[in-house]
C-alpha cells in the first residue's frame, strides 16, 4: 500500500502494520503540529468478521476515556480506508521495552501491572473485555505511562456471559479459549499473567517454535513454574501462580485481583487518591494542632501513603515541586510524632487484663500460643522493628478471630475482644510506621514542621 493522504494530517513514517490496517506516525497540518498515530484500514481487505471488529472498535474507542487506555481522537474515512485517528504514544510499546531490557526490576514491573489493572477496572466498569492483551498492544506514552490500544478484538461480555469463538494471540490467550471451550471474561486476567511473566522474566512462559508445540503445552497443562534464581516477592509470586490457573474456575477473580495487596490499587494515583490524602491530612493538622498526637501521627501516616504515589506520578515539574515540598513536612511532622505515638500506644495495653486472659486460656494451646505471638509483637514494636511486629499482629490475628467469633459469652470473650481490638489498632500502627522509612527515601527535599499549619492543595 502506498502511502495514505489524510485529509489535515501529515504522514511521515509507517510504524506498524496489522493483518488489514497499516499504522503511521503523523502529525496535525494546523499550528500545534500534534503528533498522533492514524490506523489506516483498507475496506477491501476486510473480511465480514473483520468489519465487524473495526465497528466495535470505533464504537469502544469513543465511550471509553481513561488515563491508561490510548485515545481515540477522531476517525475519518473516504471510498478506499477508514482512518483512526490516535494519541501518539512516544515510547513504544512493552514488548519492545521488555526486549530492550531483557527482563523489567520488580518495582518496574509492578507499576505497569497497577496501570493495566486501573485500566481494566474501567472496562469491566463498561463490561468491556479486550481478548487482545499481549505486551505488543500495551503503548508507552510520557514517562513510561502505560496504555492499553488495539481494541480490535474486543467485546462487550458481562461476568455472565459466555462466548467461544477464536479471538487474540495464542501466545497470550487463555486456555479456555484456545481450546475452543466456552470462555468468559476471565481470559484477560490469564493474560495479564503471561504479560506480568514476561515483564519479570523476560519471555513468556509458553515461548514454543510453532502453533502445535504451544497447543500441546496448554492442552497437557504444563506446569508454569518461576525460575529458581527469580528474586521475587511473595505477594508477587502469590498474585502470579493465581493468574495463572488453567482451569478458570480457580483463577483468580476480577473483584478479588483488583483488591489484591500487591497491587495495592486503594493507593494508586488518581483524582479520588488525591482527595482523599488531603482529607487525611487535614485531619491530621486538626488534631495535631489539638496535640493529639498519636491520632495525628496515625493520619499522617495513612494520608503519606496516597500522597507519595501521586508524588511519584505527577509530570508537571512545578505541581511536583509544590507536592513534594507538602510531603515532606508531613513526613517530618510523622517523624517527630513517631516516637510518643509508638510509645503511648504500646503502654496503653493493660498488662494485668492479659495475664489475667493468658489464665483463662491454659486449655486452649491453639489461644495460648496465639496470644504469645501476639504479646512478641508488641515487643518488637517497642524495639522500634515494625515490619517484624507487623507480622506478628498479622498471625496472631489471623488465628485469634476465628476463635472470637466462636466464644460464648462471658468473662472471657470480653477480655479477648478488647484484646484484639487493641491488637487491630498496633498491626495499623506498626504498618504506618514500617513504611514511614519507604516514604523518607523517596521524597529527597529538606522540610519544615507543619504543626498547626493550613493545608495548601498542590494540584
Amino acid at each position: 500500500m502506498t502511502t495514505p493522504h489524510v485529509e489535515g494530517y501529515v504522514i511521515v513514517e509507517k510504524i506498524g502494520a496489522g493483518s488489514y490496517s497499516n499504522v503511521y506516525k503523523a502529525f496535525k497540518k494546523d499550528g500545534c503540529r500534534e503528533a498522533v498515530a492514524i490506523k489506516v484500514v483498507e475496506k477491501r481487505r476486510l473480511s465480514k468478521s473483520a468489519e465487524d471488529n473495526i465497528v466495535t472498535e470505533i464504537s469502544l474507542l469513543k465511550k471509553l476515556k481513561h488515563p491508561h487506555i490510548v485515545n481515540m481522537k477522531d476517525f475519518l474515512y473516504d471510498g478506499r480506508c477508514i482512518y483512526i485517528i490516535m494519541e501518539w504514544c512516544g515510547g513504544g510499546d512493552l514488548s519492545g521495552f521488555i526486549k530492550k531490557k531483557r527482563s523489567l526490576p520488580e518495582p518496574v514491573c509492578k507499576r505497569f501491572l497497577q496501570q493495566l489493572a486501573d485500566a481494566l477496572k474501567y472496562l469491566r466498569s463498561h463490561n468491556v473485555c479486550h481478548m487482545d492483551l499481549k505486551p505488543s498492544n500495551l503503548l508507552l506514552g510520557q514517562q513510561q505511562v502505560l496504555k492499553i490500544g488495539d481494541f480490535g478484538f474486543a467485546q462487550y461480555l458481562s461476568d455472565e456471559d459466555k462466548h467461544n469463538s477464536v479471538r487474540g494471540s495464542p501466545l497470550y490467550m487463555a486456555p479456555e479459549m484456545l481450546l475452543a471451550r466456552k470462555y468468559d471474561a476471565r481470559v484477560d486476567l490469564w493474560s495479564v499473567g503471561i504479560i506480568m511473566y514476561e515483564c519479570l522474566f523476560g519471555k513468556a512462559p509458553y515461548s514454543s517454535s510453532s502453533f502445535q508445540e504451544l497447543a500441546d503445552k496448554i492442552r497437557s497443562k504444563a506446569p508454569i513454574e518461576i525460575p529458581k534464581c527469580a528474586a521475587v516477592s511473595t505477594q508477587c509470586r502469590d498474585l502470579l501462580s493465581r493468574l495463572l490457573k488453567h482451569d478458570p474456575e480457580q483463577r483468580i477473580d476480577y473483584d478479588s485481583f483488583f483488591k489484591h495487596e500487591y497491587l495495592d490499587l486503594e493507593h494508586f494515583p488518581c483524582e479520588e487518591s488525591l482527595h482523599k490524602a488531603i482529607d487525611l491530612v487535614s485531619k491530621a493538622v486538626k488534631l495535631d494542632a489539638e496535640h493529639k498526637e498519636r491520632e495525628a501521627f496515625n493520619l499522617y501516616c495513612e494520608g503519606l501513603l496516597y500522597f507519595v504515589p501521586l508524588l511519584n506520578a505527577e509530570m508537571d515539574p512545578l505541581k511536583k515541586t509544590a507536592l513534594r515540598t507538602k510531603v515532606d513536612e508531613y513526613i517530618k511532622r510523622a517523624e517527630e510524632l513517631k516516637n510518643p505515638a509508638a510509645a503511648t500506644q504500646t503502654s496503653s495495653n493493660d498488662s494485668s487484663a492479659f495475664s489475667q486472659l493468658l489464665k483463662m486460656c491454659t486449655t486452649s494451646e491453639k489461644l495460648c500460643t496465639a496470644l504469645e505471638i501476639g504479646h512478641t509483637g508488641e515487643m518488637y514494636m517497642t524495639e522500634g522493628q515494625y515490619s517484624l511486629a507487623l507480622g506478628k499482629f498479622e498471625s496472631c490475628l489471623a488465628s485469634l478471630m476465628p476463635i472470637l467469633a466462636a466464644e460464648p459469652k462471658g468473662p472471657r470473650r470480653d477480655l479477648l475482644h478488647k484484646q484484639v481490638q487493641s491488637w487491630l489498632l498496633l498491626a495499623e500502627s506498626s504498618k504506618s510506621l514500617a513504611a514511614l522509612p519507604k516514604l523518607k527515601e523517596r521524597s529527597s527535599v529538606p522540610a519544615t514542621s507543619v504543626r498547626g499549619k493550613k493545608l495548601v492543595r498542590s494540584r
